[in-house]
């Protein structure tokens, strides 16, 4: 399937539909062939004034695209499901990209058939680095998935994986920027705290986080491994991670990230 010959409509195109509008964009995906709605007039002029994109209402979006791609809100899910789920062809390729909703609840309310494809993508999308999860639901085929990974290479890396993951996914990958970046914060401050200017830390620790973050994915070495690499004995590095241990530092990442997997499911129920 050639990129031109679809027109994609992302229905409420907030910061993750705008995500995904601008990276099809930066791919080559025509603007013609890109359609948007939004809540507020206000937005839908400054969508249409920062991509070129016509913003349409939801019905008309359904009627002239070939994929809606589904980004409000998961509270919101139900009520616009309500309005066009009537209106959709059993033959017109779902996406959601609405955290913690199952592909179960666009199937029951859509005609019987209707391929959805669950996507979790992620902020990085704006600078090409994403990591997006696809899933298949009861209806969607290979050619479905093949054509969601067309949509979303362009903004970084993609996998499948079984829906039953797309939860702990939700949390891991979904939610993961904010908790690399809180640690950046918390590693400027304590450079603060040692002397160095905020800009000089800034500068610091984020070229050791890009660093970091390459040797992960080029070497091809366990984090373990690569750890252990700068982990001199009785040295400056173990007498931190001591003290990181000390705090519970591991533990509370694996209760967080238990608990943004437990929010992804009380969004679903709430949804339903």
């Amino acid at each position: 399937m050639a990129p031109e010959v679809h027109t994609v409509a992302v229905i409420g195109a907030g910061k993750i539909g705008e995500l995904m509008l601008s990276g099809l964009l930066r791919s080559g995906w025509p603007a013609d062939r890109l359609l948007a709605t939004a809540r507020r007039p206000a937005r839908a002029e400054e969508l249409t004034a920062r991509y070129g994109v016509r913003v349409v209402d939801n019905l008309t979006a359904v009627d002239e695209a070939a994929v809606l791609a589904v980004s409000v809100k998961p509270q919101d899910a139900a009520t616009l499901l309500d309005e066009i789920g009537p209106k959709v062809p059993a033959d017109k390729l779902v996406i959601s990209l609405c955290a913690g909703l199952p592909t179960s609840f666009f199937n029951r309310r859509l005609p019987e058939g209707t391929p959805v494809v669950r996507v979790m993508t992620n902020t990085p999308a704006l600078v090409d680095q994403a990591m997006s999860a696809i899933s298949a639901g009861a209806h969607a085929t290979g050619a479905h998935l093949a054509l969601a990974e067309e949509m979303f290479s362009p903004l970084g890396a993609t996998i499948r994986v079984p829906e039953s993951q797309q939860d702990a996914v939700t949390a891991l990958s979904g939610s993961g920027p904010a908790y690399f970046y809180l640690l950046v914060e918390a590693m400027i401050d304590a450079g603060i705290l040692l002397g160095l200017p905020r800009q000089v830390a800034h500068e610091l620790i984020v070229q050791t986080a890009i660093g970091s973050a390459v040797m992960l994915r080029d070497s091809g070495e366990h984090p373990v491994k690569l750890r252990e690499a700068v982990t001199s004995p009785a040295g400056t590095t173990i007498s931190a991670i001591r003290e990181l241990e000390n705090h519970g530092v591991r533990a509370a990442m694996l209760a967080a990230l238990e608990a943004a997997r437990d929010r992804a499911r009380e969004l679903a129920a709430q949804a339903d």
